[in-house]
């Protein structure tokens, strides 16, 4: 029989850069052009706004999977702190998350290819989709292997775009479409052109870039050392919100006046595209294309995991819980992949509204996650305090900073019923969470009406 432990396979140079990789992904290099065309330069401390809350929910989660050394994922912490409905429907909701994630980037991925080959966007997803299966099925330290170049690439795609876009300022370079300078950032309407409005529009975007940071949490059960590698990886999140964010998008739009961007290509491409060496946007579009590669193979390593974890705790079939003889749970990847492929359909029958679609989708079931985990931290402090004597990784400003940032996710919710383009995604979520509590009241029924029989 097979074993049925996940093996800690994952090295503290794994974890770090599987941190990197879930903070850098589709939302920042495609998503952004987006957003920026919302809020113009104020996208910025939409970034700063959303990347402080999102650090600090990463706080809470870090104190609270190491208080317990038996926790695997925030569905064992909702399971002790909220019950088996809130760990059912949470463990499911965040499976979902990454499925909506994962179908985003394939269908980024489709785009990308767009950029060298007239085909549709569906094939190429279909393709990337098949190979990342391939590979997932081998074993979790290749997919740390994985991460680790692929995150790699990405950093130091925007360590060369801030550094070139440094000497550009300096140089006062003209491109295309003007000279490169600071006052980009507010002589085209200023740094609100589009009020108040459009830089509340952009946050469900913004959210989007940040989904994965959590994935740190869902890799514990594989880190070889979790009490050292989790709170390093956590520490350093501000650094990185500050510089891969906040830095980038200054250096994007020192260099583009914020007009020029579009909506539906990726502003690094552009970038690079301006400054004049003719084989750039090329390379950059292949690490945006690495990137959306990347954050598909997060997906379908967290969903996988996440059901496993499921099977283990009977809140799914117990086959999701089967390991194969590399110790990956491999019934839980395929039903994953074959989800996931619905994205390639959506590319292919709705292509100009496929990705604005599954973003907001997995926003909104991102709030509800890391809510959970804002929730369970502040029930941990009320009712855990031998815990919390013995914590040597504090997350700090509790219990203010847990209903600050719990206000602010509500308040993304409440934009997103405003504006016009995510209100029906809004609306047809809650249909996700209601299927949800009804088959766990049915399971929960089930169960009794067996017990009584036997």
């Amino acid at each position: 029989m097979a074993q049925q432990e996940l093996k800690r396979e994952l090295k503290n140079r794994h974890v770090q850069l599987i941190a990197i990789g879930g903070t850098i992904g589709t939302g920042l290099f495609l998503g952004s052009g987006k957003a920026i065309q919302l809020a113009g330069p104020s996208i910025i401390f939409a970034y700063l706004i959303v990347g402080i809350a999102v650090f600090f929910v990463m706080r809470a989660l870090g104190e609270l999977l190491l208080s317990k050394a038996g926790y695997q994922s925030f569905t064992d912490i909702a399971e002790d702190y909220l019950g088996p409905r809130a760990a059912f429907v949470t463990g499911w909701t965040y499976w979902f998350c990454w499925i909506m994630v994962a179908m985003a980037d394939v269908i980024a991925v489709g785009l990308y290819v767009q950029y060298w080959f007239d085909i549709p966007q569906w094939i190429p997803a279909i393709i990337c989709l098949i190979i990342l299966l391939g590979l997932n099925l081998l074993t979790v330290k290749l997919f740390g292997e994985l991460e680790f170049w692929f995150a790699l690439i990405k950093v130091i795609t925007i360590l060369v775009l801030i550094g070139i876009g440094v000497i550009l300022l300096v140089m006062g370079f003209k491109t295309d479409v003007g000279t490169v300078t600071v006052q980009n950032l507010w002589q085209h309407g200023g740094l609100f052109p589009n009020g108040i409005s459009g830089f509340l529009l952009s946050f469900q975007m913004v959210v989007f870039a940040y989904v994965g940071v959590e994935l740190v949490g869902v890799s514990a059960a594989e880190t070889a050392n979790p009490e050292k590698n989790i709170p390093s990886a956590i520490n350093k999140i501000p650094v990185r919100i500050l510089f891969f964010y906040v830095g980038a998008l200054i250096i994007l739009l020192c260099v583009n006046p914020w007009t020029e961007l579009n909506a539906a290509e990726s502003p690094f491409v552009k970038t690079f595209g301006l400054v004049g060496i003719p084989v750039a946007a090329g390379i950059i579009n292949f690490v945006v294309l690495t990137s959306a590669a990347s954050a598909c193979n997060s997906g379908m390593f967290s969903t996988s995991r996440i059901l496993f974890n499921l099977g283990k705790n009977d809140q799914a079939p117990a086959k999701f819980a089967k390991l194969n003889k590399n110790y990956v749970p491999s019934n839980a990847l395929w039903v994953s992949a074959l989800v996931v492929s619905v994205g390639a359909l959506l590319s292919k029958l709705i292509p100009e509204q496929a990705f604005g679609i599954v973003t907001t989708i997995s926003a909104i079931c991102f709030i509800w996650v890391w809510g959970v985990i804002l929730i369970c931290h502040l029930r941990y402090k009320k009712t855990q305090p031998k815990l919390q004597a013995k914590s040597k990784f504090k997350a700090p400003f509790t219990p203010f900073i847990n209903y600050a940032v719990l206000t602010l996710f509500a308040a993304i919710l409440i934009i997103m019923l405003v504006a016009e383009e995510t209100r029906p995604a809004l609306l047809l979520t809650p249909l996700w969470f209601i299927l949800l509590f009804t088959l766990y009241s049915y399971r929960r029924k089930t169960e009794k009406s067996i017990k009584l029989s036997a």
